[in-house]
């Protein structure tokens, strides 16, 4: 080796470890706590770990997708002023989405969105990113327990006993309007209330039959019933109504918004549940009631 190619070797590791010093986390510790292997990147300063979804086989038209075609779980810390700022991507099949979701909130982290990234795909995935800020290894803990519910389970488990079909119906509406707080309408075998709130976009007030509204249906009878609807809210309103509707066994399907431009800014959140009448109807009720109905 000449001198010039050991200078630029030595001065080559000197930077590189330089700049392993000189990172803010501590990246063995994180491994450990996340449960997955990391990368620093220098250039922003992140530390980022990612999960491999290779314990999946998912088919979208035909083409067979692999961790690196989307489907790899990751979470990226980068430090702030006095915390450390974690956001993360988690791939989730359906029968995944709950525990995850509870494991995310238990922990700390913030659920941010949930949707798909794919079309016509088989086994079905989901996305749901999260986000958070604290002390680093407390984050990646976190991290790692939501890691650990995205695995596991049984695709396609039954969560349901037997069919409920609208035709067949029947529901107390008088009973339910006392759960949800205000009157529905009863036709055709479901039961459905509507709360509107307003927002402004492009010059003017936009309310419920716009489509700025919260609703609720239900269908079954008040012994077992299923219950389909969405929420409205504004970002600082989302945490509360995730652990409102888990807490009642409820479970949200997709968060997302409708609308672009909008003032104030607000959310979408779906979700789907099975069981008594009254007690998802009190489940929705609590979700509301962290909303505002007046913008």
């Amino acid at each position: 080796m000449d001198r010039r190619t050991l200078l630029f070797a030595v001065a080559t590791g000197l930077a590189a470890f330089a700049g392993a010093q000189g990172q803010p986390f501590d990246p063995a510790a994180i491994e450990r706590a996340a449960g997955a292997k990391g990368t620093w990147i220098a250039a922003e300063e992140v530390f980022k770990v990612s999960l491999p979804r290779t314990d999946l086989s998912v088919v979208a038209e035909g083409v067979k997708l692999s961790p690196p075609m989307g489907l790899t779980s990751w979470a990226a810390f980068r430090k702030g002023i006095g915390h450390t700022i974690v956001m993360g991507d988690v791939v989730l099949t359906e029968d995944r989405v709950a525990p995850a979701m509870d494991a995310a909130l238990a922990s700390g982290l913030e659920v941010t969105a949930l949707h798909n990234h794919f079309a016509g795909e088989s086994q079905r995935v989901m996305f749901m990113h999260v986000a958070g800020t604290g002390e680093a290894l407390r984050l990646a803990d976190s991290v790692g327990k939501v890691f650990a519910a995205s695995r596991g389970g049984t695709a396609g488990e039954e969560l349901a006993r037997g069919a409920i079909d609208p035709a067949t119906s029947r529901l107390d509406r008088e009973a339910l309007d006392r759960a949800f707080g205000v009157k529905g309408d009863y036709s055709s075998g479901v039961y459905k209330v509507v709360v509107g709130r307003s927002a402004r976009m492009h010059g003017a007030t936009l309310g419920s039959a716009m489509g700025v509204n919260t609703w609720a249906a239900l269908a079954g009878s008040m012994e077992r019933a299923a219950v389909a609807g969405d929420v409205v809210m504004k970002e600082s309103e989302l945490q509360g109504v995730l652990k409102a509707l888990r807490k009642a066994g409820i479970r949200v399907v997709a968060i997302h918004n409708h609308m672009t431009g909008e003032e104030p800014k607000l959310l979408f959140l779906h979700y789907w549940g099975v069981g008594p009448a009254e007690s998802l109807a009190a489940g929705v009720r609590s979700a509301l009631a962290l909303t505002s109905t007046k913008s």
